[in-house]
């Protein structure tokens, strides 16, 4: 059984006794409720859960933020969003509501640390190693904070003490100098002796920050400052601290049964109360098992396409369908039909110029099926695909379903998944999203903790860093070990024959990356890492880029307005209050 941990709203404490630890929103302290808390061991834990609450100020589950982690696959090549945004369009300015929340809720942590950082050595009577404890938790999540803002901004104001709205009249530092805030921060916390390496799971602190996931994040922070060897020896202190690879299915990873396995370094606790857990079934295209829902984030073709046959080789369409990549998008259509069309669909069809000679009334569900045959074992784990079934809900009882096109109604007894979207056909997420009665009560139900640092991610970043200081063997182990475990072949330099070879620098950058894209689908990971490796623009916004159907048709067109759009706009609200601002070049409101 799992724990809920006590929670505060302002000075209202609130206690939830269930079954799982976690940290729920809170609003900002006022001056009152700073002059109360910390001043005995029970509004200590508060103060500090409210500290932690602070990662899950955007969470909505009425509504799509946008601002959530695994929401941000929509700018990266794994996601899409369902309704145009106005960034991958280029409408969109500093007033936009985007640039100000996500720059509310980091200072908002941030504020939130610095009160704890400041005030529990003055006024808590808790026991001193629960002290030292929490102010190095409070510093890790200060550098998380931190680190966000670095990673879109590129330097912000940095505040290390508890400060007011009057108060927030600092420039920017430069983003150098807030990445040495981050590495400062994690350094404290690495260093304090109260901090454990791990917590193992079902332990009563499972939740907290630990010296493995300081680790991890200050690896990062050097990996963005290009300090590849102090990253290297980072990540490996990952790995001396206890975390592995989960061994068992991929896809069993992310199910609530195995979130506090080894794999999990830093998550974000949910909880199993309706509205207080994670949103992903909400809004990636199934009502929680029901076979239907708001689809606002999809998965690309981009990524569908990146995922590599099963001896290792990239895929190619023309070896499924020949010349299916010659063909112009809308024309490709025809291949991803279902069996049986009636008369209907295929004068329907005719009409919007398909050559209806390709379809193949007994056959043409088979032929595409193919296509998602053999490959990567993390592609149909992530992606529910053409044709496949998803073990969904009918009423109380389970009921299968089939993403079949075009979509019918009440196709008993296996149906067709719906979506609010039936007149376009897209590839839907499966990974978080919940199956079957058994699973689930409905859609604002998310128990699973949502990983913010995994030990995958650790294992691809050690090898970059490796790579990045030169091609070698070590740096194949690391993502070999990460293919071995969904049963892809080993990269190796030995036989240049093979698809699997690897022979340079180079060409080992490429293959990090990539498996960086589809090991991390839905996971918030690969807009950063786009953004850091400066490929964002050719890896989402390449010639006909858009939000796309299955067959590659766009049913929205992105705009590249220019590499400026790399680093996020201040908020204007925020240059408005605070004239020592300094706007990113190339912005204009």
């Amino acid at each position: 059984m799992k724990k809920f941990r006590i929670l505060i709203y302002g000075t209202a404490l609130l206690s939830l006794a269930a079954c799982k630890k976690n940290l729920l929103d809170t609003v900002s302290y006022t001056q009152e409720s700073d002059a109360q808390m910390w001043t005995t061991d029970n509004l200590t834990d508060q103060g500090m859960a409210g500290v932690y609450a602070a990662l899950r100020l955007n969470i909505d589950q009425g509504s799509a933020s946008g601002n959530e982690l695994y929401q941000f696959d929509r700018y990266g090549v794994g996601g899409m969003v369902r309704d145009a945004d106005a960034l991958q369009v280029g409408t969109i300015t500093p007033s936009n509501g985007m640039f100000s929340s996500n720059w509310k809720q980091f200072y908002d942590g941030i504020q939130r640390a610095n009160n704890a950082i400041f005030n529990i050595p003055l006024k808590s009577p808790s026991a001193a190693d629960k002290k030292a404890k929490y102010i190095a938790e409070s510093k890790f999540l200060r550098a998380y904070f931190y680190s966000r803002l670095n990673q879109l901004w590129h330097g912000v104001p940095v505040y290390l003490t508890p400060f007011t709205a009057d108060d927030a009249t600092k420039g920017r530092e430069t983003e150098d100098s807030v990445w040495k805030v981050v590495v400062n921060d994690l350094t404290d916390c690495i260093n304090e002796p109260n901090l454990p390496l791990k917590y193992g799971k079902g332990n009563a602190s499972y939740g907290h920050i630990t010296k493995g996931a300081a680790y991890a994040l200050r690896g990062k922070a050097y990996l963005y400052t290009r300090n590849w060897a102090a990253a290297a020896a980072d990540f490996a202190k990952v790995q001396e601290a206890g975390y592995t690879l989960f061994t068992g299915d991929y896809k069993a990873l992310f199910k609530e049964a195995n979130e506090q396995s080894d794999e999990m370094i830093f998550s974000i606790q949910n909880i199993a109360v309706n509205n207080y857990g994670s949103t992903t079934q909400f809004f990636c295209g199934n009502r929680s098992s029901f076979g239907s829902c708001w689809n606002t984030y999809l998965v690309s073709p981009v990524v569908v396409d990146m995922y590599e046959k099963a001896d290792g080789s990239k895929f190619d369409w023309n070896t499924v369908i020949p010349g299916f990549t010659s063909l112009p998008a809308s024309q490709r259509e025809v291949y991803f039909f279902r069996d049986g069309l009636t008369a209907a669909e295929i004068a329907a069809a005719s009409s919007r110029g398909l050559d209806m000679s390709k379809y193949l009334p007994g056959g043409n569900e088979a032929r595409i099926k193919a296509a998602y045959a053999n490959r990567d074992p993390r592609l149909t784990a992530n992606v529910i695909t053409p044709y496949s079934e998803y073990m969904g809900v009918n009423g109380s009882a389970n009921q299968l379903y089939v993403s079949r096109w075009p979509f019918r109604s009440n196709n008993t007894p296996v149906w067709d998944l719906a979506t609010d979207t039936k007149a376009y056909f897209y590839y839907l997420h499966r990974k978080f999203v919940y199956e079957g009665a058994t699973e689930t009560i409905n859609r604002a139900y998310g128990p699973t903790d949502f990983p913010v640092i995994r030990f995958a991610d650790v294992l691809l970043m050690w090898a970059e860093a490796l790579n990045e200081q030169g091609f070698s063997q070590q740096s194949l182990d690391l993502v070999n070990r990460v293919r071995a475990r969904v049963g892809m072949p080993a990269l190796q330099s030995a036989d240049v024959t093979k698809p699997t070879y690897v022979g340079d620098q180079t060409a080992m950058r490429e293959r990090i990356r990539n498996e960086r894209r589809v090991e991390f689908v839905n996971e918030g990971i690969n807009y950063f890492d786009e953004l850091r490796w400066k490929t964002w623009r050719e890896k989402t916004f390449a010639a006909g880029a858009g939000i796309q159907q299955i067959w590659g048709g766009n049913v929205v067109n992105y705009s590249w307005k220019g590499d400026y759009i790399y680093y996020w706009a201040i908020p204007q609200s925020e240059i408005e209050r605070n004239s020592n601002l300094v706007q990113n070049p190339g912005w204009i409101n």
